[in-house]
């Protein structure tokens, strides 16, 4: 197991368009770390920065206490998991494992017995004497896994492993993924886009945009307390309703804001930082599908809107509406089947004011506050 620092890391082909931009990231001993993100963010390249596989441009990368940054890939102490899975097609799984142990030059009994080790580790037991051609994509990722687990290495990396493999088999794999971090214990780095996996498989996520990274924290704390509007828009799905308006009052705990048509929505934030901010100042009110909530016509904080699509998800509920004067869809989701609305329907929604979150004019959000005494 090792530790993984990251300081001022910069990589760049053309120095006027860097690739990633002065990351500064501690990975503590043992944790399981996910980088996510949209595709060409630069999480694969930082990736293959801490394996060795590109140059680093600028920065220090210190691997279990060792200024990495001149140590050639073979001697890091990493191993790598790629997309695509890279077996050997004319070797078995037992051969397709032992294979870099063979190269270098560990007695045959000793590949056999740490092969089978491996082996059981996976349950793979019965597939030993398989070649890739005859196992399921599930099963060659597991050989893959196996590949880079007999190394023992210090770190491992994975790029976007799952990518190849169905629904069905990426949630199994995760389950399979996750019981291997818990069993061995070592440090594990892991590149995705997929929010999914993101927040089932990570101790913490970074969440990286255009080579420089957003936020860093558990999945929870990036899901409930976004640091802006971009973290706040990638993770969730359905997305998170995002609506413009201007600043009515504010105090310390709470911020009134107008979305036209005399719509006034309250939501609980830190605001003893005022940023400036004066009445009539434009922000942005965002809240999640699953705490839009419905409501009566004579409810306190109901809004009137109209419904534009209704999406039947077997264990949810999702009404798509617009608000008056606006045709911008935004969404609820609801888990009571029972509900039942129509197309055009007007329908009264709340948004309660313990889940509602204020971004700047900069798309800085300002701290929630769940609870107001």
């Amino acid at each position: 197991m090792a530790a993984v620092t990251l300081k001022h890391i910069s990589k760049f082909y053309d120095p006027e368009v860097p690739i990633i931009r002065s990351v500064d990231l501690q990975i503590k001993d043992g944790e399981f770390i996910v980088f996510v993100g949209p595709s060409g963010c630069g999480k694969s390249t930082l990736l293959r920065l801490i394996a060795g596989l590109e140059e680093i441009s600028d920065g220090e990368m210190w691997i279990d206490g060792v200024l990495a940054n001149e140590v050639h890939a073979a001697k890091r102490g990493v191993a790598m998991v790629f997309q695509s899975y890279a077996l050997y097609p004319h070797m078995t799984v037992e051969k397709n494992m032992g294979f870099a142990l063979k190269m270098a030059g560990v007695p045959k009994k000793e590949v056999a017995s740490r092969v089978r080790a491996v082996a059981e580790i996976l349950q793979m037991e019965d597939l030993l004497e398989r070649k890739p051609k005859e196992l399921s994509g599930g099963q060659r990722q597991r050989v893959a896994i196996g590949r880079a687990i007999i190394r023992e290495p210090k770190v491992f990396l994975f790029d976007e492993p799952l990518s190849n493999l169905d629904a069905s088999l990426r949630q199994n794999m995760r389950i399979e993924l996750a019981k291997l971090h818990k069993k061995l214990g070592t440090t594990m780095i892991y590149v995705t886009h997929d929010q999914v996996e993101a927040m089932t498989l990570a101790d913490r996520i970074v969440l990286f945009n255009q080579g420089e990274i957003q936020q860093i924290g558990t999945p929870l704390e990036l899901y409930d307390q976004p640091a802006n509007l971009f973290v706040a828009g990638f993770l969730g799905a359905p997305k998170m309703n995002f609506i413009e308006g201007s600043l009515g009052s504010m105090t310390n705990h709470s911020a009134t804001l107008s979305l036209g048509n005399k719509i006034s929505v309250k939501a609980y934030i830190d605001a003893s930082d005022t940023r400036d901010l004066t009445t009539d100042t434009v922000l942005t009110l965002g809240i999640r599908p699953e705490h839009v909530t419905l409501g009566q016509a004579d409810a306190a904080n109901a809004i009137a809107a109209q419904v534009s699509l209704i999406e039947h998800l077997g264990d949810q509920l999702l009404i798509y509406f617009t608000l008056a004067g606006s045709t911008q869809n935004h969404c609820l989701k609801c888990v009571d089947r029972s509900i039942q609305v129509t197309l055009g329907q007007v329908i009264y929604v709340q948004f309660p004011p313990q889940h509602c979150l204020i971004f700047d004019r900069d798309g800085k959000a300002f701290q929630r506050l769940e609870n107001i005494l």
